[in-house]
């Protein structure tokens, strides 16, 4: 008796293709798609020359290498290494850093991004109170925390936010505090008890114009980011200042960045960052091309003539560079200045 014939593939089974979970190559988009939807043409190859006011000296001074160590031993993570922040050495050298909570460990995949993604497995439950200690220790008068998305737990991590910012107001308190969450999925209520902890900054990167999320957020939608910053301002009041960042560099046009502006402003946004994005490794996304310094000029001309009321731009502008140029105190003061 011959053995039973396998039956033939369906005309779905037989369409079907592979989709590769490549960072560079969103839902098995080849390359050349890629350049096309990222704003046509071809992308910049990955050992391209950078242009030259992309040189930075390389970090080592005696404060960088203290607060390493210092890091290290308090087994902490900075979003300053994780994502390769082309600004560490002066920052570090100024003494401030830009702490990470909840692990190394992103349940999302953006296409920019050089944090480590995957399915976490642990989560320090006094993580708070260690951040906290090092704050005070480091003699900080303004601290930036930031997470991994934690789409895995039920509150989405903001509960540790929480924690970090109670902790550092209780042992570091002449210390503000500025977070940078994920989206918490839209949800209000993980947003609410943030916001209710009263960081002197709320802070959540939008990354990039609408128009490329599929490709560089995928899992994140701008309209829930801006419903984010939106509802941060409305409950935070004039205590809490809104704060929002993009990257430029993977195909948006000059048109495209303002009418982000616009929307963000819409949704009462008052400190803006924008930089140039630059890729990781070769498997994220490939830089279409490099904004010009005196490009992110007129864009900060622009954003301030929208009404932000702080505005960095510029090459190697991070979101947390400068940050505590960025407080209520200081936009107070800068309100005052020019009136």
């Amino acid at each position: 008796m011959n053995p039973p014939t396998a039956a033939p593939p369906s005309p779905k089974t037989a369409e079907r293709k592979h989709r590769t979970r490549s960072r560079a190559n969103p839902g098995g988009v080849s390359p050349e798609q890629l350049a096309e939807q990222l704003g046509g043409g071809e992308v910049r190859p990955f050992r391209d020359r950078k242009p030259e006011w992309f040189r930075v000296h390389s970090p080592g001074g005696p404060e960088y290498r203290k607060i390493r160590k210092e890091l290290k031993s308090a087994g902490l993570n900075t979003v300053c290494e994780e994502a390769n922040c082309p600004n560490i050495g002066e920052c570090w050298e100024r003494g401030t850093a830009t702490f990470m909570i909840l692990g190394d460990t992103c349940t999302r995949r953006c296409g920019f991004c050089n944090i480590n993604t995957g399915k976490p497995t642990f989560h320090d439950p006094i993580e708070g109170f260690k951040v906290a200690a090092q704050v005070k220790k480091m003699g900080l008068k303004f601290a930036v925390i930031t997470s991994v998305d934690r789409d895995d737990l039920p509150d989405y991590g903001a509960g540790a936010f929480v924690q970090t910012i109670r902790a550092i107001k209780a042992q570091a308190p002449d210390c503000q505090v500025e977070v940078l969450t994920p989206d918490f999925r839209g949800q209000e209520m993980p947003l609410a008890k943030v916001i209710a902890a009263r960081p002197e900054v709320f802070n959540h990167n939008v990354e990039v114009v609408p128009r490329l999320y599929p490709y560089a957020r995928r899992g994140s939608t701008f309209e829930r980011s801006s419903r984010v910053l939106k509802n941060a301002k409305l409950m935070g009041g004039d205590e809490v200042a809104t704060k929002s960042g993009l990257m430029l560099g993977l195909g948006e046009t000059k048109e495209e960045v303002i009418e982000t502006f616009k929307l963000l402003r819409e949704n009462l946004v008052q400190v803006l960052t924008v930089g140039q994005y630059l890729r990781p490794t070769r498997n994220h996304l490939p830089v279409v091309r490099y904004w010009h310094p005196d490009e992110f000029k007129e864009l900060e001309a622009a954003a301030y003539a929208i009404g932000f009321e702080s505005v960095a731009a510029g090459p190697l502008v991070r979101s947390s560079y400068h940050a505590d140029e960025h407080a209520p105190g200081a936009l107070k003061a800068k309100r005052a200045a020019s009136a």
